[in-house]
C-alpha cells in the first residue's frame, strides 16, 4: 500500500519549519516586499536551523541527509510564510548542491564549508536567459575552450543576487575551441561552471520584477568572462537535466506553499466577513470556490511528492517534475486569484496578503531553478 504520510523525522521537520514560518517569516513578509531587502535576522535564524547544511556532504561538515522529498516539505512550509523570503533562505543550495553533486575535491573543500559556517552565505544559479524563445536545454550563453580556460559569453536573467554571495553556478552551451565565436551557438552540450561574482567582464544589472520583491535578482552580462578549466563541474547533459528537474520540483513545492497560504487566509477571511448578517463562507459561490482551491492544492502537492520520490530513488524524473511544475504554475495562480476575489475590494489593497501572493506567483511560468532539492 502506498503511504503518503511523512515519517516521524519529516513530521518533526514540518512542524519546526512551519512554526518558524509562522512566527518569524510571515510577520515580516509585507515589509520585506516593500523594502526589497531580505530580513537578515530571519535569514540568519533559518540558517541556524541547518535547512540546507543538513543536506550537504558530511566530509565538508554537512549532515549528509539529502532527500528531495524532505527538501520539498521544507520549501512548502517556508513559502507558506513568504515565497521571496523562502527562496532567499534556500539560496545556498543553488551553489552548494551542484558543487556537492558534480564538483571536484578542491571545489568542494573551497566552497562548501563556507555555506555551513556560523554566518549565512547565499548562493546563486544562472539558467534563464532574457529572450522569448529561451529553451532551458539549449542556452545561447556559450562557454568556449581557450587553452586552460573557458570564455563565457552571453546573458542570464532572474539570477538571485543576495548580499554576501561569492560565487555562482552558470549553465552554458559548451563549445570546442574551434567553434566560431560569432553567430548562433554550435551544436554542443550543457555544461556548468563555478564563476566568482567579481570576475572580470561579469556585469550585474538589478531587476525590478512584478513580484518577489523580497528576493534581489539581477540580469547578468558575460562579456568574455574567463574562468580556469578547473571551474567546470564534472556534469554532463543528463546530470544537468536532473539538476533542472530538482529545481522544478523545489519551485513547485514552494508554489504549493504559497497557494496554501492564499487559500488559508481567504478561508479565514470568509468565516468572519459578513454580508446580510451571515459570513460569506456560507454563500454557495464562496464555499464552492474554497473547496475547489483545497482540492487543487492537494492534487498538486501529490504530483510534487511523486516527482521528489522519483528523484530520491534515482529514477528519471523529468516528466514528473515537468508535470508538477506545470500544474503548480496553473494552480498557484488560480488559487491566488481566487483569494483576491474572496476578499473582494480588500483583496486589491496592500494591507492584505492576497495581492502579494498573486504578484509572487504571477511569474511562475517563466521561473527556473530559483531553488533546488
Amino acid at each position: 500500500m502506498i503511504d503518503f504520510e511523512p515519517d516521524e523525522e519529516q513530521a518533526l521537520i514540518i512542524e519546526t519549519v512551519h512554526q518558524f514560518a509562522e512566527n518569524e517569516i510571515r510577520p515580516v513578509a509585507r515589509e520585506t516586499d516593500e523594502t526589497g531587502i531580505p530580513p537578515a535576522g530571519v535569514v540568519e535564524a533559518a540558517h541556524e536551523l541547518g535547512l540546507v547544511a543538513n543536506a550537504l556532504p558530511e566530509a565538508q561538515g554537512g549532515g549528509g541527509a539529502r532527500s528531495a522529498v524532505t527538501g520539498a516539505l521544507i520549501a512548502e512550509e517556508l513559502a507558506w510564510g513568504d515565497l521571496a523570503i523562502a527562496l532567499s533562505i534556500l539560496s545556498p543550495a543553488l551553489l552548494g548542491f551542484p558543487v556537492a553533486d558534480f564538483g571536484n575535491d578542491a571545489q568542494k573543500n573551497e566552497l562548501l564549508p563556507g555555506l555551513m559556517d556560523s554566518a549565512f552565505v547565499p548562493g546563486s544559479l544562472a539558467i534563464v536567459e532574457p529572450r522569448f524563445d529561451f529553451d532551458v536545454y539549449r542556452p545561447e550563453t556559450t562557454a568556449t575552450r581557450d587553452g586552460d580556460e573557458f570564455v563565457l559569453q552571453g546573458r542570464k536573467c532572474q539570477v538571485p543576487w543576495l548580499d554576501g554571495g561569492t560565487h555562482l553556478v552558470v549553465i552554458a552551451n559548451e563549445r570546442p575551441s574551434t567553434a566560431s565565436s560569432s553567430g548562433p551557438p554550435a551544436s554542443g552540450h550543457l555544461a556548468a561552471f563555478v564563476v566568482p561574482r567579481d570576475a572580470a567582464g561579469l556585469l550585474a544589472e538589478p531587476e525590478l520584477l512584478m513580484g518577489l520583491g523580497g528576493l534581489p535578482t539581477v540580469e547578468l552580462a558575460f562579456e568574455r568572462v574567463r574562468v580556469p578549466a578547473s571551474s567546470r563541474l564534472d556534469a554532463g547533459d543528463d546530470d544537468l537535466r536532473r539538476l533542472i528537474d530538482r529545481g522544478r520540483v523545489a519551485l513547485a513545492a514552494a508554489g504549493v506553499g504559497t497557494a496554501r497560504a492564499a487559500y488559508e487566509v481567504s478561508r479565514e477571511y470568509a468565516k468572519v466577513r459578513e454580508t446580510f448578517g451571515q459570513p460569506i463562507a456560507t454563500r454557495q459561490a464562496i464555499a464552492f470556490k474554497l473547496a475547489d482551491m483545497a482540492i487543487e492544492i492537494d492534487g498538486a502537492r501529490l504530483l510534487v511528492w511523486e516527482a521528489a520520490a522519483a528523484l530520491d530513488r534515482g529514477e528519471d524524473a523529468s516528466r514528473l517534475a515537468r508535470l508538477a511544475w506545470d500544474q503548480v504554475t496553473r494552480i498557484a495562480l488560480q488559487v491566488a486569484d481566487g483569494a483576491v476575489q474572496v476578499f473582494g475590494g480588500h483583496g486589491y489593497i496592500r494591507d492584505y496578503l492576497p495581492e502579494l501572493h498573486l504578484r509572487n506567483v504571477a511569474g511562475f511560468s517563466s521561473f527556473e531553478a530559483l531553488a533546488l532539492v
